[in-house]
């Protein structure tokens, strides 16, 4: 008896694998995009988790101010923050080494342009 050769291919099989593969990188991509700013959090014993926020303003150890992951000046930062929602929360992340005048600098400019929802991003501190 002859064995009958392959009159095709099955790529089922190679379409699930690789439909499983570009699953794992576009999660994986989400989970790095979301952290691109390296932040050493102070820690505070009562820490608030899983808090969604709009807008992010994050100030790294250098001193540079990141608006929602782009590098802005004080005064950039501020025209960007009168163009937003009065109520639009914004969630402060600041390197634990920064200088407080930097800090500070951008809290009283939130508080002078009127933002009514500010929140500051801790770690929860262990022990």
């Amino acid at each position: 008896m002859e064995e009958k050769g392959f009159d095709y291919i099955n790529v089922i099989p190679l379409v699930d694998v690789m439909l499983v593969l570009l699953t794992i990188v576009l999660t994986t991509s989400t989970f790095i995009a979301a952290g691109m700013i390296s932040v050493s959090l102070p820690k505070a014993s009562h820490s608030q988790e899983n808090v969604t926020r709009r807008s992010i303003i994050t100030i790294d150890q250098q001193g540079v101010i990141h608006f929602n992951s782009n590098v802005v000046a004080l005064e950039e930062l501020g025209r960007r923050i009168r163009d937003i929602d009065k109520n639009t929360p914004i969630l402060v992340r600041a390197d634990r080494d920064v200088r407080f005048q930097v800090f500070v600098d951008v809290l009283d400019l939130l508080n002078g342009e009127g933002l009514q929802r500010v929140a500051i991003q801790t770690e929860k501190r262990g022990g």
